[in-house]
């Protein structure tokens, strides 16, 4: 948001989870990254699952609120072994990018693999690592008890690189097309639900 005072871009980076759900709020003024906010919203003394749902989309809706983002910066879910968990993490997600279209707030998604990459030059880093690489590039406001608050600085710090480089518009044109290692993945998420009705029905 160009509000004239030097202030570009406001994003809002959020590591989705139905226990812990990360958040870090980045104002990019001349081209520099301030941290607005890291925290977390912390959900695992709510036992009901719905509730916890409301509770994401509701204070993401505030937090949006709160500090106007013209984006939201978002970790995509990833494929585990644990059929249930990767569920209630897409749920996560997908319920915190419907409180951001609500806002009419453009969204995009990262790789796990893409932020630890542009943090910390490495796909496969660990939390620790990508969070001493921020720590080293900017000052945190207050140290941060939970890993997940560094990981939506991640997410939201790899969105302002990204959108930063020279060719951000060309990369951006490019990454809107159709991969086929995305097709792959849709792929077997298909083979797997056609396979195992019975776990998606639970």
């Amino acid at each position: 948001m160009n509000t004239g005072n030097g202030t570009e871009k406001i994003i809002l980076g959020i590591d989705p989870g139905t226990l812990i759900l990360g958040y870090s709020v980045l104002e990019i003024v001349d081209n520099r990254p301030r941290i607005l906010v890291l925290d977390v919203l912390y959900l695992k003394k709510i036992a009901d699952f719905n509730i916890r749902i409301r509770k994401i989309f509701d204070s993401t809706v505030r937090i949006i609120d709160t500090y106007h983002p013209d984006h939201l910066a978002i970790e995509a879910p990833f494929f585990g072994k644990n059929v249930q968990s990767m569920l209630k993490l897409g749920r996560a997600q997908g319920v915190a990018i419907a409180a951001a279209m609500s806002r009419d707030l453009s969204f995009s998604e990262y790789e796990p693999t893409t932020i630890k990459q542009t943090v910390t030059g490495n796909g496969q880093a660990s939390k620790e690592k990508v969070a001493m690489m921020l720590r080293s590039q900017m000052q945190f406001p207050d140290e941060p008890r939970y890993l997940d608050a560094t990981d939506a600085l991640a997410v939201a710090y790899t969105c302002y690189v990204e959108r930063s480089h020279p060719l951000a518009d060309v990369r951006s044109q490019l990454n809107s097309k159709p991969k086929r290692k995305t097709k792959s993945s849709r792929k077997m998420w298909s083979e797997f639900v056609n396979f195992n009705p019975e776990i998606i029905d639970k």
